[in-house]
């Protein structure tokens, strides 16, 4: 859990905000980690302290964000960004039926995952030549300042997720096909194979900036298995301003 002096600071820092927060009424926040009401209600609080006119403020999982985002239909919603997460929306409410573990056990085909494939590949020499040679005029890969990001300094999944845009951008190439393949056949077996019921009648909406870019050949892994790819949104905010439009 973030401290209320991080917080403060992240919100004072950034101009977008507090050039306005006076001016701000309402409060809508989506993140993750945020389902549970002792976080929620602490997240609220320190909102509440800096929009000081803001008269409602809610607080809410990303997955209910990600809903919201992209549909008022029953189907199957999907987060791949940093992170990954996926859930059941009835239409009305959101079923999840796995526990959330993080980014070490979970977050298949998640930007810190493909950036923890990418790791592993150049450290282990799997990487091809040509790959290998872009990789290292593109990033700073000393162990030693690997190791410091990972284990030493905070958010370490935000930190693998920095090496994903590489993947993204070279999955022309067979070895990062091969590799974003794994990623998203890992996804596939695990988080979807929790509705599969509802996968043969309901399309799957994705949300989330890994999702979204390699949206053709996830969409291709899908439709093999029988599964209907649906929206596929990298921003979620501009369906969220909809939404809330509609609802206030």
């Amino acid at each position: 859990m973030l401290k209320r002096s991080e917080i403060e600071r992240r919100l004072y820092e950034s101009l977008d905000l507090s050039d306005f927060r006076r001016l701000v009424t309402e409060v809508y926040f989506y993140g993750a980690g945020c389902g549970t009401p002792k976080f929620a209600g602490f997240l609220e609080k320190n909102l509440g302290s800096f929009f000081e006119n803001a008269t409602r403020i809610r607080v809410s999982e990303d997955l209910i964000g990600a809903v919201h985002s992209c549909t008022s239909e029953p189907g199957v919603i999907a987060i791949l960004g940093t992170g990954s997460n996926c859930c059941y929306f009835d239409g009305r409410e959101i079923k999840v039926r796995m526990p959330s573990l993080g980014y070490t056990l979970m977050d298949d085909a998640s930007g810190n995952h493909l950036g923890k494939l990418l790791l592993r590949a150049y450290y282990f020499k799997q990487l091809p030549a040509d790959l290998e040679g872009l990789f290292e005029a593109n990033y700073k890969v000393k162990p030693a300042k690997v190791k410091k990001n990972l284990y030493k300094k905070d958010y370490p999944n935000a930190y693998l997720a920095s090496f994903a845009p590489f993947v993204l951008e070279n999955q022309g190439h067979p070895f990062m096909q091969a590799l974003l393949d794994e990623a998203l056949n890992s996804f596939i077996a695990t988080h979807l194979s929790f509705y599969k019921k509802e996968l043969k009648q309901y399309p799957i909406h994705f949300v989330g900036s890994i999702a979204y870019h390699c949206r053709e050949r996830l969409s291709a892994m899908l439709e093999e298995r029988g599964m209907m790819p649906g929206k596929f949104i990298r921003r979620p905010i501009d369906g969220l301003l909809e939404y809330h439009m509609d609802h206030m």
